[in-house]
């Protein structure tokens, strides 16, 4: 740790900073005086960078189209980006990498930098006028939001910091291995249905019980209840705030469901939104001053609701209670944890922004609850991926990274995800055949091949399905927990292609043993023939044996060119050396279609 002091201003500045599979640094300010209050405006971490850091990756977004990624030159003048929604955000991921020119998966210098803290943050990538460049980042503080009373100190938020001679995938894996280390022990990640686009608001125990019938029936572990099972939440326009259980819906409580749930094998999971609050809600009506809204404005509503003032001493611990209470009561293994609200007009009671406040908060309420039940895993959902951050992933085991299941969104979601975070962690489910958000219909192996890489999870009506489809579904779920152990533990690999319409990706297993590539077409090509995929980053000596997954309604053999090339039927073996020189002709591929690859080491040489 260093320390730097301004006797006159009264202040300390400790830096810390520590390297291991990351680069971590953190500030923080002490106010040393005896009598001055300081407010602080901005304290940033700078990351000087070298001369040949001369392009640079952001990533953007909205709901349901999250971690886009869009290239930059990184020239003279500056590059900024603020996030003011009060989580880590759909619109500005506090992420950037940095590197040599036209980097690429497996090619150049890469520096990358994330930003651990689930509010409001900034950043700022700057070349001065003399050459030297640097990226900023720190979280975005409203007028009069921390003030530093005598003696009291600021910690700013964690950065961390990669870096790979050798492109974005080895620079990734730093951040994948600091989650790993950082966050809760996970282990193989069980498959799990959440009811939410089977049922919706519509819930009825008889129904929610064939349902966990069917899933159990197919291979699910966990079946996770969604919204609407308390007070009066027929509709999201009411009851958040009131987190007892609905005796409309469920005169006998949740416990025959959870029983049944059990009795087939599964844990039981559930939704909450604990930092919301509907003005019709009993909460509401009685608390109104419990809200996070600015005194003297119509308060302004998002998805019908408000922003439950955590920081506030009374709320905090009225929902802390409520929540133990429904831990302590029912046998529940997960809580998908939702936030669907911006904090607009966000003022405490003094009229101090409360964003950071409220972050704190929140992190003190999910580490108390998890202090209470070890035994209850949480996830991380803020209106599908707007709560994606390394800080978050400290008392997470799960981030939900998309409320849209469209497989051909997905890809690109899931692979801007990829880039700091690993799979295990990346909720990914397969979504009915017609697309809830984008109405997309496509084939079950191109969702399954979209969602298998990552925490796998089924949300549709399994009751609506056919035999085969129910077959169909089962197989995929076999067929993820065959490489289950490979997904969850070994190392991300994306590639590199000729055709921007081509996604490649996989897992490597970290002995190299064994990879699971996908191979995903987005839309027609220019060419009727495909490119070569070159895999590069397993041991040139080693001999493979590659050959492609077959999953259920594969329609590889109905692309426009019926002939396919022969190792895609029978299999090839190749050592590691020509798999990264020459690469696997691929077969043609019809557009929003995928086919999954296996290689398995037969010869180590």
């Amino acid at each position: 740790m260093a320390v730097a002091e301004d006797r006159v201003a009264e202040l300390r500045v400790e830096s810390t900073i520590a390297l291991d599979d990351v680069l971590r640094v953190r500030l923080s300010l002490l106010n040393t005086s005896t009598e001055s209050r300081f407010l602080l405006d901005r304290f940033d971490i700078t990351l000087p960078l070298p001369d040949q850091a001369l392009e640079l990756k952001l990533f953007d977004g909205r709901w349901a189209r999250e971690l886009h990624p869009r290239r930059a030159p990184f020239g003279p003048g500056a590059v900024t980006a603020e996030n003011r929604r009060g989580r880590t955000s759909h619109e500005h991921v506090p992420l950037a990498f940095t590197g040599t020119p036209a980097f690429g998966e497996w090619s150049g210098e890469v520096w990358g930098m994330h930003l651990a803290w689930s509010g409001n943050h900034q950043m700022l990538a700057e070349v001065l006028p003399d050459g030297r460049r640097y990226i900023q980042f720190g979280e975005l503080l409203h007028a009069g939001e921390v003030a530093l009373e005598p003696g009291q100190r600021y910690d700013t938020p964690e950065l961390v910091a990669t870096y790979s001679g050798s492109g974005l995938t080895p620079a990734s894996w730093g951040f994948h291995r600091h989650v790993r280390a950082i966050g809760p022990a996970r282990g193989l990640r069980p498959v799990l249905l959440n009811t939410w686009e089977a049922v919706y608001f519509d819930h009825d125990t008889e129904r929610l019980c064939a349902l966990a019938d069917a899933a159990a029936d197919i291979g699910i572990e966990r079946f996770v209840l969604d919204d609407g099972w308390f007070a009066g939440r027929r509709d999201d326009r009411r009851g958040l705030g009131d987190w007892w259980v609905s005796a409309d819906v469920y005169p006998d409580g949740l416990r025959p469901l959870i029983d049944h749930v059990t009795r087939r094998g599964m844990e039981f999971g559930i939704w909450v939104e604990p930092e919301m609050v509907n003005p019709d809600s009993d909460l509401y009506r009685a608390h109104p001053d419990w809200a996070l809204v600015t005194d003297g404005y119509e308060p302004v509503l998002g998805r019908h609701q408000l922003v439950l003032d955590l920081a506030h001493a009374d709320a905090y611990a009225y929902i802390l209670e409520a929540l133990d209470a429904l831990l302590r009561d029912h046998d529940i293994s997960f809580v998908k944890w939702d936030m669907n609200r911006d904090h607009v007009q966000g003022s405490d009671r003094d009229g101090v922004a409360g964003t950071h406040a409220q972050t704190v908060a929140v992190y003190r309420l999910i580490d108390e609850l998890r202090a209470r039940h070890p035994n209850v895993e949480f996830e991380s959902c803020s209106s599908g991926g707007g709560r994606i951050d390394h800080e978050i992933l400290r008392r997470t085991e799960r981030v939900w990274t998309s409320d849209c299941n469209d497989a051909l969104e997905r890809q690109t979601i899931q692979r801007g995800a990829s880039m700091f975070i690993p799979p295990e962690v990346m909720g990914a489910h397969i979504g009915p055949r017609r697309s809830h958000t984008t109405g997309r219909v496509h084939s079950l192996s191109f969702r399954a091949a979209t969602a298998m890489f990552g925490h796998l999870g089924v949300e549709l009506d399994v009751l609506g399905l056919s035999n085969g489809e129910r077959e169909a579904l089962a197989e995929v779920i076999a067929l993820h927990k065959r490489f289950r152990r490979l997904l969850h533990e070994g190392d991300t690999v994306r590639f590199d292609t000729l055709d921007d319409a081509l996604v490649a990706h996989g897992v490597y297993a970290a002995d190299r043993t064994e990879a699971l590539i996908s191979i995903a077409r987005l839309q027609t090509s220019a060419s009727m023939v495909s490119p070569r995929l070159r895999l590069p980053g397993l041991p040139s000596h080693s001999r493979y044996h590659v050959q492609r997954i077959h999953l259920p309604g594969d329609d590889i053999d109905h692309a426009p060119v019926r002939q396919q090339n022969e190792w895609s039927r029978r299999g090839i073996g190749m050592r590691g050396h020509d798999l990264a020189s020459i690469g696997l002709q691929l077969p043609v591929l019809n557009p929003e279609s995928a086919m999954i690859v296996h290689a398995r080491v037969v010869d180590r040489g």
